[in-house]
């Protein structure tokens, strides 16, 4: 009987000291994780994000990215539809920008080289500017711009 409790008892602390140390590690990821998200979303101009971003990476300008939905003129600049798609192969990452937004970088999606490289999402422009989209793929950076002109801001 003494045998069995034993087993017990070191079944049991192996089985806390292994959730312990599981959740320790999923905290710790995530608090890095979103760290680095805070730090990407909360730099200030867009010079300023584009060399936090990609480290004075140069850029290709590509016509293997195509826009959908994105206006010529937003009536409202709070809400912008914008889709994007690319021929490009191995995408790695999709980040939009406004350039002339308070926090430029919109949005910043990571691509597995299985899917489809088509993203959307509806930007807040705060006035006419230029919207950028910076493809990262095979070690390379392309880049593709559309003006934008917004009668109504949105950031305000």
């Amino acid at each position: 009987m003494l045998e069995s409790r034993r087993k017990f008892i070191k079944f049991i602390s192996y089985i806390g000291v292994s959730g312990i140390t599981l959740t320790h590690s999923f905290l710790h990821t995530s608090l890095a994780k979103s760290q680095i998200l805070i730090n990407n979303f909360k730099l200030g101009n867009y010079e300023e994000t584009l060399a936090g971003l990609f480290k004075g990476a140069e850029f290709i300008d590509s016509r293997k990215i195509k826009f959908y939905r994105l206006p010529h003129v937003a009536e409202n600049g709070a809400v912008v539809p914008i889709k994007v798609t690319s021929t490009l192969k191995n995408i790695e990452k999709i980040s939009i920008l406004v350039e002339k937004n308070p926090h430029p970088l919109s949005a910043e999606f990571y691509l597995s080289p299985a899917v489809e490289p088509q993203v959307s999402a509806r930007l807040k422009m705060a006035e006419t500017s230029d919207v950028i989209v910076i493809i990262e793929a095979e070690g390379k950076f392309y880049r593709k711009t559309k003006k934008v002109k917004v009668i109504v801001g949105g950031c305000g």
